[in-house]
């Protein structure tokens, strides 16, 4: 919340700045990005959209967390990512003018800034270099999607889940330079879900991780504390019993 006397902008630029792709952007389009902006508070559980819905804006995370995700044909949940503070999403269909992707709903109480299409629109129109702008912001996505897909492909469950914690908590290479997220906005059965694990798989080796002192679980967090051991099981040879050394 802005301080007495404080702008709301004033009170978003520390939120988002650690972000690479809105740092990057430079003050001035910054600002530029915020003037239209408002807030939107959402309660655990609530959706911000659905797949299939036209497109109202650009979206960040200013607290808390939002899930990523959509319905089977078989009507399973799917869950494919969870993105805390400062993340933007929402830009495909900013982009493309088609509708939303996927189905968002909040993680837990949660707080987001919502850059309303009207005002997205008056920026590209006003200004093309906006539309390279968002095309590196997805660009970064897709290259992180790209790099998970590679790397994840032959790796065993335990070095599958060590990546995937470390790219969490570089933002998949999202975050500006120097910035680290230590504790994760996530449980073991949405790790898994992410990896196509079993939730057994992925809590007997938390389980291990934590038992060497590498992390630490929490009610809906986990907790970074060894990222250098971590990267060294990940750069090890795979092993054919799929466990960690």
């Amino acid at each position: 919340m802005p301080r007495s006397g404080q702008s709301p902008i004033e009170a978003w630029l520390p939120a988002l700045r650690p972000g690479r792709w809105f740092a990057e952007l430079g003050e001035q389009a910054q600002r530029a990005l915020l003037a239209e902006a408002r807030t939107v508070e959402l309660s655990a559980g609530a959706t911000l959209f659905h797949r299939g819905d036209a497109c109202d804006g650009l979206y960040a995370v200013l607290d808390g967390a939002v899930r990523i995700g959509a319905v089977d044909a078989a009507g399973r949940d799917l869950l494919l990512q969870v993105l805390g503070a400062p993340h933007w999403f929402g830009e495909i269909a900013v982009i493309d003018g088609g509708a939303r992707t996927h189905d968002v709903s909040a993680r837990g109480d949660c707080r987001l800034l919502k850059v309303p299409m009207a005002a997205l629109q008056h920026l590209l129109d006003d200004d093309p270099r906006w539309w390279r702008h968002l095309g590196r912001l997805l660009a970064e996505k897709s290259r992180a999607l790209l790099a998970g897909l590679e790397q994840t492909a032959a790796l065993p469950a335990p070095q599958r889940i060590a990546l995937r914690l470390l790219a969490l908590a570089d933002g998949h290479g999202m975050l500006a330079a120097g910035v680290v997220q230590r504790e994760l906005a996530l449980n073991q059965e949405q790790l898994g879900a992410m990896l196509a694990l079993s939730r057994q798989t992925v809590s007997e080796t938390l389980g291990e991780f934590e038992a060497r002192g590498w992390l630490r679980r929490g009610y809906g967090r986990i907790e970074l504390l060894d990222a250098a051991a971590l990267r060294a099981l990940v750069d090890q040879p795979p092993k054919s019993s799929g466990k960690p050394t």
